[in-house]
């Protein structure tokens, strides 16, 4: 078999790896958040001061990330970045009071954002050597490394164990974990030569307008999704006025349809392509939200079911949003890293904005005013990612030649 097929190979197992191990010390981390709060005794002040230290460490991080990558290779990145995120778990596990964690809460972001640029420039850099759209099923498992690390946490807790000891003891453990999934990356970086790209550094040297419309495509795909994360649940309990039981039930709905599709996105983008599938994307996700706005307006019979069938086709519109417009930028062939940091950090504000604007919105006003949001911005998805990776692939390049096509 063809070396460059078996690298190829190799390196789709180990960021898949890396994206569950991400996936699940978030995962870890988010479940224990009330044991934490209860420990330390914070509040939702300080708690929320916390998560905004940990996002901001994150955003910076990304964004020194991707020059990184772009002179170290995202392997290398990835070598260091994955095995830190895991041991900074630590820093939540071992603080012993707010002041504390919350310096150490900056570090816990910075593994997360610098390891998020790098296992992604490396999947873009796998899509390249496969010739066809692999990278959606890695984002699938990223939240299925959540799901993971959530249930693990509630099975400890269950038992009567300690939240602190299982960060302890992931915090130790993980890193390790990463060891195998680093050592089947790519061994070298694609080649970036003149003969590839036509002459064209295209992939170092995507003008700041092109790189501007993707990063609000990924800023509106990601506030949309952060909507749904944080507010559907609430939505379904304050506005349908559903048992309090049934109403976490609309965000699983979500997530489960999210997750489905991520896993299954990829041969829908290869039949479909990146243009169409943006388009529809955005469409689905601006029709899921149009329901979920006028689940109200609907008799007491259909409303909830008119909400969760909102939020399915939401979930199913976002899933694929991130993937495709990752993999057009890494078929823009050149450096990536330094576009990819700056999408992803233009995403991840949005997730991080999203729930602090729409909760003001609605407290001045009422929730479903304040789900107009997403719902314009679903819209925005399409209409901003269209023209973007239209773009992106008039610069793209051909895939590395591998004789036998990849197909498992």
């Amino acid at each position: 078999m063809n070396k460059s097929l078996i690298d190829a190979r190799r390196a789709r197992v180990g960021v898949f790896g890396f994206f569950f191990l991400a996936g699940f010390v978030m995962g870890l981390w988010a479940a224990g958040l009330p044991s934490l709060n209860d420990r330390l005794d914070l509040g939702p002040a300080r708690l929320g001061s916390v998560l905004l230290l940990i996002s901001g460490g994150a955003l910076v991080s990304m964004l020194a990330a991707g020059p990184l990558v772009d002179r170290w290779s995202s392997r290398r990145v990835c070598w260091i970045a994955g095995p830190f995120s895991g041991l900074v778990l630590l820093g939540p596990a071992l603080a012993s009071s707010y002041w504390a964690l919350a310096v150490l809460a900056v570090l816990f972001g910075i593994g997360l954002g610098v390891t998020e640029v790098g296992m992604n420039a490396h999947s873009v850099e796998v899509e390249r050597r496969y010739g066809r759209p692999i990278i959606s099923a890695f984002h699938g498992t990223w939240s299925l490394g959540g799901a993971a690390g959530g249930a693990l946490t509630s099975l400890i807790l269950r038992v009567g164990a300690d939240a602190q000891v299982l960060l302890i003891v992931a915090a130790v453990v993980v890193p390790f974990l990463y060891i195998p999934a680093a050592w089947l990356l790519l061994p070298d970086p694609p080649e970036h030569t003149s003969s590839e790209t036509g002459g064209r550094q295209t992939g170092s040297s995507l003008g700041w307008g092109l790189i501007a419309l993707l990063g609000l495509a990924a800023f509106a795909g990601h506030l949309s999704e952060g909507a749904a994360i944080d507010w559907a649940a609430l939505h379904a309990r304050w506005v349908l006025e559903t048992d309090p039981a049934a109403a976490p039930l609309a965000y699983t709905i979500f997530s489960v349809a999210m997750t489905t599709v991520r896993l299954l996105g990829d041969p829908i983008r290869a039949r479909l392509g990146s243009v169409l599938t943006i388009q529809l994307a955005g469409l689905f996700a601006t029709v899921g939200y149009v329901l979920v706005l006028v689940a109200p307006l609907t008799g007491e019979a259909l409303r909830v079911a008119c909400a969760w069938t909102g939020w399915a086709l939401a979930g199913v519109g976002l899933a694929t949003v991130v993937p495709v417009l990752f993999s057009a930028v890494g078929a823009a062939g050149g450096r990536v890293g330094r576009a990819l940091a700056m999408v992803t950090a233009f995403g991840y504000s949005g997730l991080l904005l999203g729930p602090a604007v729409l909760g003001y919105v609605a407290e001045a006003s009422s929730l479903p005013v304040a789900l107009i949001i997403p719902a314009v911005l679903a819209a925005v998805v399409t209409l901003v990612g269209m023209p973007a990776i239209r773009s992106l692939l008039r610069l793209s390049v051909p895939a590395v030649p591998v004789p036998e096509p990849a197909r498992d």
